[in-house]
Order: C-alpha cells, then sequence, then structure tokens
C-alpha cells in the first residue's frame, strides 16, 4: 500500500514541510544580515508547531480507529521528536540572541521536513 492511506501524508504534512521552509529561508536571511531571531521567526514556529500538532492529532486519531504504523518505536520516537522541535528552535533562539539564534531557527527548520518525511516513511512499511 502506498501512502495514500498514510494519516501523517496530505494536506496537513505538506503544509508543515512549506512553512517549516519558509521559516527556514526567513531565519536564514536574518542570520546571513546579522539579525537575531525575531518575531517573525518566532510567529512562524508558533504557526508550525500547531501544524505538527494537527499532524500527531491525525495520527492519534488513525491508531484509536486500529491503523498501525509499520515500525512503531520508530514512528512514536520521531512523532516526539517532531512536536518538540518547534518549541526547542524558540527557546534556544531566545537563549542566544545574536545572528546565532537565527541560525538555530533555519537548522531546526530544516531538519523538520525531514523528520515528517521519515515519520511517513515508518507508518508505510507495512502498508499503515
Amino acid at each position: 500500500m502506498n501512502a495514500a492511506g498514510s494519516p501523517v501524508d496530505g494536506v496537513v504534512a505538506v503544509a508543515a514541510i512549506v512553512l517549516s521552509l519558509l521559516v527556514a529561508v526567513w531565519a536564514l536571511i536574518a542570520t546571513l544580515r546579522h539579525r537575531a531571531p525575531d518575531r517573525i521567526q518566532l510567529i512562524g514556529l508558533g504557526v508550525l508547531e500547531l501544524a505538527l500538532l494537527a499532524l500527531a492529532v491525525l495520527a492519534g486519531v488513525a491508531l484509536a480507529g486500529g491503523d498501525q504504523p509499520g515500525e512503531p518505536g520508530a514512528f512514536f520516537g520521531y512523532l516526539v521528536t517532531l512536536v518538540c522541535l518547534p518549541p526547542l528552535a524558540g527557546v534556544l533562539a531566545r537563549m542566544e540572541p545574536t545572528r546565532w539564534g537565527s541560525a538555530i531557527v533555519c537548522a531546526i527548520c530544516l531538519v523538520t521536513p525531514v523528520v515528517v518525511v521519515r515519520l511517513q516513511q515508518t507508518w508505510e512499511v507495512l502498508g499503515g
């Protein structure tokens, strides 16, 4: 079975990936301009967190409905990591109010799409 039946694949996942990449670009520009993390980066991280929480809710609903990920241990590990990334970026960015704070936001926002894709892959192994 392909990812079409996966609860972690679809509009919410694509929106999270696109949003994460947009925040990463914004943070990269700030880093290159020697700017500390700004309100736009922090708001972007907040909106990204909401999208990732929605993805987690979709996964929870599917699990409650009897669906199972192909690799449950890896799936839950990626899910927990994914939901923790934006708050971690926000805290670290606030602790480092220099261009390096923006670099932290950029790096974490570049990791997030990779974790989303891995989450999808761990669901698909047994066909979800």
